[in-house]
C-alpha cells in the first residue's frame, strides 16, 4: 500500500439537539471562561442561535455573539471580527453558522492566539504559532468546513484566496440536524451538491488521494445522492437531513486530506465576480468539468458509479456516463436553474471568468487532466 497521511478533527459529536445542550457539551473539555459566537445576523436575527446560547450562558460561560460574518467574507470583516473578540478578552471561538462564519471563526482563533497578520496566512501551511480552542457547528449540510484545515476568504473586488494550515482544524465539530431543518430547498440543494463536489474532487484529486480520503468520499457520495431530493422537498425531514449533514461531514474530511480541483477552481470566479452562492456555482460547472475530465479520470469515474447505481453494467468509459448522466438528473430534479445565463451571466463575461479561473492554481493542480486558459473559457461557454 502507498504511504499516506491523514488528519481530520479530534472529536466529532453528531447529536441531535445538541445545541441547545450546549453549554454541559463544553464544560467537559473547555473551562467555563469568555466564549465569543461568530455567526451571521441573518441566524442571530432568526432566533436559531437562541438555545445555545442560553445554554452556554447557564453553564457558566461569558458570552459573545459578533455576527457580522457575511457570505465570502472579506479580509476586513475576518479583521474586523478578530478586532472585536479580542477587545471581550475571548478565550473559546465557536463558529455557528455556514462556511463563511466557520471560516472566519477559524482564522479569529489564529490571529487571537499571536500576532501574525492576516496577509501573510494565504497559501499553504503558511499560518505560525498556535489558536484559541475552535469548535464548529455547522447550520448547513455543504462545505464541510467544521472538518477542513482551509479558510477562504475574499481579498479583492473579484478574488478569492485561501488559507490552508493544520491550526484551522478544530478541537472538536458539533453536528445537530434540528439547526437545519429550515434550510429552504433551493440552499439545501446548493449546499448538498456542492458537499457532492468535495466527494468527488477528492476521489479524482491528482495530489495525496488515499485510501481512507476514497472510503469516506464513497459513502458521503452515497449518502448526499440518496437523500438530497427528500431533504429538497421536505425541509422538516429530520432522516434526510441527519443524511446531508453527516455526508457533508464525511466528504469534508475527503476532501481536506485529497484536495478538490478545477470544479472549485471554475466556481470561485462565478463568486467572486457575481456573488453567486459557492454550492450554486460548484453545480453550474460540475457536469461540464465532469465531462472535460471523463479522458482521465474515467477509471474513478466509473468506481463511482458502481458505488452509485449498483448492477450497472458496460465499459469503463460507459459507466462514466452513466455517472455523469445520473448526477446531472439528480441536480436537474433539485430545479435549481443551472445555465449561467439565469443567473445574470452576460457571454461577454466569460472570458475574464477563464483568465480568473488561471489564477487558482492551488486548485488546478490537483486536477486530474490540465486546464488551459481556453478550456476553462469552452467549459463556461458549455454552462452558458
Amino acid at each position: 500500500m502507498t504511504m499516506f497521511s491523514f488528519q481530520t478533527v479530534p472529536q466529532i459529536i453528531m447529536q441531535t439537539g445538541a445545541a441547545a445542550a450546549l453549554g454541559p457539551l463544553l464544560a467537559k473539555r473547555f473551562k467555563p471562561g469568555r466564549v465569543c459566537v461568530i455567526t451571521d445576523a441573518f441566524l442571530h436575527r432568526s432566533g436559531l442561535l437562541n438555545p445555545a446560547l442560553a445554554s452556554l450562558n447557564n453553564a457558566g460561560f461569558a458570552v459573545q455573539v459578533v455576527d457580522d460574518v457575511q457570505a465570502d467574507p472579506p479580509d476586513h470583516v475576518v479583521e474586523a471580527v478578530a478586532a472585536r473578540a479580542g477587545e471581550f478578552g475571548c478565550q473559546l471561538v465557536i463558529g455557528l453558522g455556514g462556511g463563511s462564519s466557520m471560516d472566519v471563526a477559524k482564522l479569529v482563533a489564529v490571529l487571537l492566539a499571536g500576532s501574525q497578520p492576516l496577509a501573510a496566512m494565504y497559501g499553504i501551511d503558511k499560518v505560525e504559532g498556535e489558536r484559541l480552542p475552535l469548535v464548529q457547528i455547522p447550520t448547513t449540510a455543504g462545505t464541510g468546513s467544521e472538518v477542513t484545515p482551509i479558510a477562504i476568504v475574499t481579498t479583492g473586488a473579484t478574488t478569492k484566496s485561501g488559507i490552508v494550515a493544520r491550526q484551522l482544524y478544530a478541537d472538536m465539530a458539533i453536528l445537530d440536524a434540528a439547526l437545519t431543518t429550515g434550510l429552504p430547498a433551493a440552499i439545501t440543494a446548493a449546499t448538498g451538491i456542492d458537499a457532492m463536489v468535495h466527494a468527488i474532487e477528492a476521489f479524482t484529486s491528482s495530489r495525496l488521494k488515499n485510501p481512507i480520503s476514497d472510503q469516506l468520499a464513497i459513502q458521503a457520495l452515497r449518502l448526499l445522492s440518496q437523500h438530497l431530493l427528500r431533504a429538497c422537498n421536505d425541509g422538516q425531514n429530520l432522516q434526510a437531513r441527519e443524511a446531508m449533514l453527516f455526508g457533508a461531514m464525511l466528504a469534508g474530511q475527503a476532501f481536506a486530506n485529497a484536495p478538490v480541483a478545477a470544479v472549485h477552481a471554475l466556481a470561485y470566479p462565478l463568486g467572486g465576480r457575481f456573488h453567486l452562492p459557492h454550492g450554486l456555482s460548484n453545480a453550474l460547472v460540475l457536469p461540464h468539468v465532469l465531462r472535460f475530465n471523463a479522458e482521465a479520470a474515467a477509471a474513478n469515474y466509473a468506481l463511482l458509479a458502481d458505488a452509485l447505481l449498483p448492477g450497472l453494467q458496460g465499459s469503463q468509459d460507459a459507466r462514466t456516463m452513466a455517472f455523469i448522466g445520473h448526477l446531472e438528473d439528480l441536480i436537474a430534479a433539485t430545479k435549481l436553474p443551472m445555465r449561467l445565463r439565469d443567473h445574470g451571466i452576460d457571454e461577454s463575461a466569460l472570458p475574464q471568468l477563464a483568465q480568473d479561473a488561471m489564477l487558482q492554481t492551488r486548485l488546478l493542480v490537483n486536477n486530474p487532466r490540465e486546464v488551459t486558459e481556453s478550456d476553462a473559457l469552452a467549459i463556461y461557454q458549455r454552462a452558458f
